[in-house]
């Protein structure tokens, strides 16, 4: 018999997850996030100063805040981001203290998360949209980084460009040290930029190519920092209640989450699979059993401080030497899974 967990059992879960969560974020607002070379994190584990973490679990709890917890947390991280926030209305991946903020560049990931988060919370900032829709590539695709590309430069981002003609050596020495190209094209990035902007006929493009890459099997290949393919899917499904037109992808992800499913409720080999893989599978309208075996196997799963394992998030690049995750990162995914699965649940059980 499948034990479905009980609105009191989720109620409690979430509690203690967001307690926890609550009781570590920094003062400034910030998450905490470590860097390791192993996908558990567990040969050695160094803490790190990034913008883009602190915005992700702020997306997760977003479905939570008219708690008073997360109410707060979410206005500490608001201050956090616009303090990081860059010219342009643009953010890097390194906080602005990190020694390697000076020259990387910033980037569409970072710059689109800490957005959407911004705008949800009704917050205002500097209007970017013109500028990022100035940095696709002739198909109409999105840019990871905000560069020169080629002799394409615009009004709009050019005081942008220029910044790492300040550093020249320094810029030159980052892109010789790290896998990432000046005219790198990311699925999971053109996804998040799509969640944004949301539809539209500059947007319309990335459809096509997320449609494209699920039809074409290049999850694993579409882009050099998330090499885990349902962190992939929990980005791409984002779009689907908001992007109709994403229809024909909705049975062939449903099938290869469902090929990593476990006997015990468990998806892939961390919570943080099943944790990601339960957000997608409900993004996507699916019902089954399989969905009460995965909230029922978070729940079991949480520690008694109310976190649950980290495991690595996204990735330095193609190579993977390292990549970054924590508890923290780990807790907000699991606290959307369980939140959302709760209001499906009462809708099945309205129906």
């Amino acid at each position: 018999m499948i034990n479905r967990p009980s609105a009191d059992s989720l109620d409690q879960s979430m509690s203690l997850g967001i307690n926890y969560l609550y009781e570590h974020q920094y003062p400034n607002g910030e998450f905490c996030t470590y860097y390791a070379p192993d996908i558990n994190m567990q040969e050695w584990c160094v803490p790190d100063s990034t913008v883009f973490p602190t915005s992700i679990i702020a997306g997760t709890l977003l479905r939570l805040r008219t708690l008073p917890k997360v109410r707060e947390m979410l206005s500490n991280t608001t201050r956090f981001l616009n303090y990081q926030i860059m010219r342009g209305s643009v953010w890097n991946h390194f906080t602005k203290w990190h020694p390697l903020f000076t020259y990387e560049p910033p980037d569409v990931d970072n710059s689109v998360c800490a957005s959407y988060v911004l705008k949800t919370l009704q917050v205002d900032f500097p209007e970017n949209r013109r500028l990022i829709l100035s940095n696709r590539n002739k198909k109409g695709l999105f840019y990871t980084w905000f560069v020169l590309h080629g002799l394409k430069v615009s009004r709009t981002n050019l005081h942008i460009v220029a910044r790492e003609f300040k550093r020249p050596f320094k810029s030159v020495a980052f892109w010789l040290k790290n896998s990432g190209k000046r005219d790198d094209i990311d699925a999971v990035v053109n996804a998040n930029a799509l969640f944004y902007l949301g539809l539209s006929e500059e947007t319309l493009p990335v459809v096509s190519y997320l449609i494209s890459v699920i039809h074409e099997n290049r999850e694993l290949s579409c882009d050099k920092w998330y090499h885990n393919i349902f962190i992939i899917y929990y980005f791409i499904t984002r779009n689907y209640a908001t992007v109709p037109e994403l229809q024909p992808i909705k049975e062939p992800i449903i099938s290869r989450i469902l090929a990593g499913s476990r006997a015990d409720g468990s998806f892939g080999d961390s919570i943080l699979d099943t944790a990601t893989a339960l957000i997608s599978l409900l993004n996507l309208n699916y019902r089954d059993e399989k969905l009460h075996m995965a909230a029922d196997y978070i729940i079991n799963a949480q520690h008694e401080s109310g976190c649950w394992n980290r495991s690595i998030f996204f990735y330095s690049g193609a190579n993977k030497d390292v990549g970054w995750g924590s508890e923290e990162l780990t807790t907000g995914f699991c606290i959307e899974a369980l939140a959302k699965y709760k209001e499906e649940l009462i809708k099945m059980q309205h129906n």
